[in-house]
């Protein structure tokens, strides 16, 4: 009896081992599947993810080089501004300097007239000599052109054209000086300039004789001397009530000198002292004069 149950029992519990076996192998299979799908999505979105970054990291490569490009284009178009803003300010630059040269010139011009307006006729016309000129001389006050009514037309004065040949002699052009003055003298010859015309060619002679010496060009140092000697003795011959006679007297005789023709100087010295013993060049003709007799 007890066989029999021991016997029967065993298919019962071979069967249920089975079943548990099979139940288990359901599982492991089961959780099995499930493992290897999460691994291929993890896989597939971590793909995708690389290939998003190297999409973005493409892109800001491009967005860096194209501001690069834009910050270069810039720079150059920058670089093209300020030096198109550097030639306009140095072009600015020339015409300041240039308006502030004729500016000057102009004031210069207003300031001799308004002087010679100031003066009165009988001093204007008076024959008295007039102080000596310096190296590089300022007109006396009846050299200057007297003021007058402006034209309305475009004729000029003679006082404008004697003035601009000043002008050109003070600036030290005095090639223009001479053929300004050789014109004025041409067009008004009875003008009450016109012996100041005279002197002042002699004195661009003798300027440029200086001018000639200093460069070491003697020949035409020579030329320009004996030129202006010639030009001063015009200032007596043509003009001998003129005011400038003295001072060209003067000056004929120191360019005597730096010819080295010390007689015919003291001859002129001399002649100045004798004939104007009241010209303010009379005392520097004694003062050479004695230097001169001192000399052996």
């Amino acid at each position: 009896m007890t066989w029999c149950r021991s016997t029967a029992t065993r298919p019962a519990l071979l069967a249920a081992s089975l079943l548990i076996l099979g139940g288990c192998a359901g599982m492991y299979e089961a959780t099995g599947t499930a493992s290897q799908q999460d691994m291929l999505q993890l896989r597939t979105d971590l793909n995708s993810l690389q290939v998003s970054a190297q999409r973005t990291r493409a892109e800001i490569d491009a967005a860096l080089a194209q501001m690069d490009r834009r910050l270069g284009e810039q720079t150059a178009d920058t670089s093209k501004q300020l030096a198109a803003l550097a030639a306009r300010l140095e072009t600015l630059s020339g015409d300041v300097t240039a308006l502030s040269a004729r500016a000057d010139e102009m004031n210069q011009r207003l300031e001799a007239l308004r002087k010679a307006a100031g003066r009165s006729a009988p001093a204007a016309a008076a024959p008295t000599a007039p102080s000596s000129p310096p190296a590089v001389p300022s007109p006396p006050p009846s050299a200057q052109a007297p003021a007058g009514p402006r034209p309305t037309t475009g004729t000029l004065l003679p006082e404008d054209v004697y003035q601009a040949a000043y002008i050109d002699f003070s600036k030290g052009t005095y090639t223009l000086a001479m053929n300004g003055f050789r014109d004025f003298l041409r067009r008004f010859p009875d003008h009450k300039l016109a012996d100041n015309a005279q002197y002042w060619i002699g004195e661009s002679h003798l300027a440029l004789a200086h001018s000639y010496t200093n460069a070491g060009q003697d020949d035409k140092a020579t030329q320009e001397l004996e030129e202006a000697v010639r030009e001063f003795r015009r200032v007596i011959t043509n003009y001998p009530r003129g005011e400038k006679v003295p001072t060209a007297i003067y000056k004929e005789a120191l360019a005597l000198l730096d010819l080295k023709k010390p007689v015919e100087a003291r001859a002129r010295l001399q002649y100045l002292i004798d004939n104007f013993p009241r010209a303010e060049e009379t005392p520097l003709a004694r003062d050479r004069l004695t230097a001169l007799k001192d000399k052996p």
